[in-house]
């Protein structure tokens, strides 16, 4: 139901393509797994865009990424958090 409300599709993908200069970086993170694979999927397929991480797969946390209260919760309640960060190569 809520997969047509996702912000990360190839459409949107492509706009903030056109608005990022070269080497500027989309950070997406969430806390549902099925959401972070589409985007995975979404950001790897995407032109001009190259994973962040060393095995294009998830990067860790990053320590400038404000830990938000939803995610202090899902961390007691044993929740993860998936980020992924890709630049604007082109």
């Amino acid at each position: 139901r809520q997969h047509k409300r996702r912000i990360v599709q190839t459409e949107f993908v492509q706009k903030l393509r056109s608005k990022l200069a070269i080497g500027s970086v989309f950070h997406m993170a969430t806390d549902r797994e099925n959401y972070a694979e589409h985007m995975l999927i979404v950001m790897s397929e995407a032109i001009g865009f190259k994973n962040q991480s060393a095995t294009n797969y998830y990067i860790p946390r990053p320590e400038q990424r404000p830990l938000t209260k939803f995610e202090q919760r899902g961390h007691k309640l044993g929740h993860g958090v998936w980020d992924l960060m890709f630049e604007r190569i082109s």
